[in-house]
């Protein structure tokens, strides 16, 4: 990540008592404060609720909780906005949301007692009607700046025939915690993405900054190969590699440099023939950084190159500069390409708020990268504890994870609730399906594998808004606090 990011930050809500309390929502906190805001007035019908309601409100008066409503489709008798839902239309399929499984998020989990961590990752992964169902973790390969130390898998000296690799510093914590949570959810999709090549193959010999040597790249592609295949013995199936994480940022800790002319020619000259010759199925993703003209022209520049090209699955964004909407014009100029989104970091309380982040998040994530044709969706990064902690020297003090753990003691923040209105019910195999933009209302919609429409929405103005909901033909009638996201099921 870049740590340079003005950002948009939050206070953290306070921690949720009882995981039984995702079978009907996670309620206000009751840490202080005025008294929550009652919900929007329901007109009273007969039958079963047609449409499930889930809902974060920006005062946490509610924390994706399930509204006790009953609505019904019917005529359409008022002149409300509508957002029309056309199933009809259809655009890319979904591989998921989640997050960052960092070497520090996995640490401290790792601290946790088994019960309780066994429980946060039920919570967190499982698929059954108490969990939130994440579906995609991004990892680190070798350290990220939030791990407690600069590491590769092969430290040096220089090791060209990489014989001293080895993934023995994922051991100690990633590696067990990754196996626990396949055991959950077993299908979960794992994206890797490097900081840096270990030093020796570095123009600086040091983890911030510098560029890949020439001389290395062989040794280099074939690193990634064992990568793989050392994490596919562990019984963890790598989906995709990124190749490197921010490419044209060299101030982090680790970081490395590498310019799109440089990936393409990795790429068609070593990385896609060691993947092609060692039979490997894990898929290429290029660049992982921000959608502004830097990174258009990289992604220009290697989807553009005819010996890269038909090695590569798609390209990767951050939102650290750039528009979120540029992710749809690198869609139509490469349409046979994929498109995901795989980092936007939350930092430390102090300066924003709960609402502020949970705003700008869901209209730039969670709607606007699926509108944008992303298949997925990661928020950085998933644990952290109560001193945001661990990271390396020089690396984010600030990054606040989706959840902080304190021992056993688990605090649930914004990245939580934001993924959790999309991870929930957007299963894997979901199509993101045709809706307008009607005022204020920030939408995006789904048909899920399992038959049901999911819509999401959040109202982008500082007050209620009655809107309807239309379905072939037919209408729901219904109102969204200002600033407050809104998941509707049916």
């Amino acid at each position: 990540m870049s740590i340079s990011f003005a950002a948009r930050w939050l206070k953290a809500p306070p921690a949720l008592a009882l995981l039984a309390l995702l079978a009907t929502g996670c309620k206000k906190d009751d840490s202080g404060g005025s008294s929550p805001t009652p919900p929007p007035p329901v007109t009273p019908t007969t039958g079963a609720s047609q449409m499930a309601v889930w809902l974060t409100t920006p005062d946490k008066s509610a924390l994706f909780y399930r509204q006790k409503v009953n609505l019904q489709f019917g005529a359409n008798t008022n002149s409300n906005p509508t957002i029309v839902v056309d199933t009809t239309q259809t655009y890319q399929t979904m591989d998921g949301f989640g997050y960052a499984l960092t070497g520090g998020s996995a640490q401290v989990m790792s601290r946790m007692s088994a019960p309780a961590r066994a429980a946060l990752i039920k919570e967190l992964f499982a698929t059954d009607s108490t969990s939130l169902g994440v579906s995609y973790l991004r990892i680190s390969i070798g350290a990220s700046d939030l791990d407690a130390s600069v590491f590769s898998y092969d430290d040096g000296p220089a090791d060209p025939t990489l014989a001293n690799f080895s993934l023995a510093p994922d051991q100690a914590a990633l590696i067990p915690v990754l196996k626990e949570i396949l055991a959950v959810n077993p299908a979960i999709k794992i994206l890797g993405s490097p900081w840096s090549a270990p030093l020796w193959m570095k123009s600086n010999n040091n983890s911030v900054g510098g560029s890949l040597l020439p001389q290395y790249y062989d040794a280099y592609a074939r690193y990634f190969v064992k990568y793989i295949q050392g994490m596919q013995a562990q019984g963890i199936p790598i989906d995709a590699v990124t190749l490197q994480n921010e490419p044209l940022y060299g101030g982090n800790n680790p970081s490395m440099m590498m310019q799109g002319s440089e990936q393409a020619a990795f790429i068609k000259n070593n990385v896609g023939p060691a993947f092609r010759a060692a039979g490997l199925s894990t898929k290429i993703i290029i660049y992982d950084h921000n959608p502004d003209s830097n990174g258009l022209q990289f992604v220009s520049t290697v989807l553009g190159d005819a010996g890269a090209s038909p090695f590569v699955d798609g390209s990767a964004f951050h939102l650290y500069g750039g528009n979120i909407d540029a992710l749809t014009g690198v869609h139509n100029a490469f349409p046979s390409k994929n498109v995901y989104f795989t980092e936007l970091w939350t930092q430390a309380p102090g300066t924003s708020s709960f609402s502020g982040d949970l705003a700008f998040h869901v209209q730039n994530l969670e709607i606007g990268a699926p509108r944008n044709w992303s298949r997925n969706v990661l928020e950085w990064n998933l644990a952290s504890d109560q001193n945001f902690n661990p990271h390396t020297p020089g690396g984010c003090d600030q990054c606040l994870g989706a959840v902080t753990i304190n021992g056993d003691a688990v605090t649930r923040n914004v990245a939580y609730y934001s993924v959790a209105h999309a991870s929930k019910f957007v299963r894997p195999g979901s199509v993101r399906v045709a809706t307008n933009v009607p005022g204020n209302l920030q939408n995006v919609a789904y048909k899920t594998p399992n038959g049901k429409r999911c819509l999401v929405v959040l109202n982008t103005s500082t007050t209620l808004q009655n809107f309807n909901i239309q379905y072939k033909g037919k209408v729901v009638s219904t109102s969204l606090y200002g600033g407050a996201v809104a998941t509707y099921i049916w």
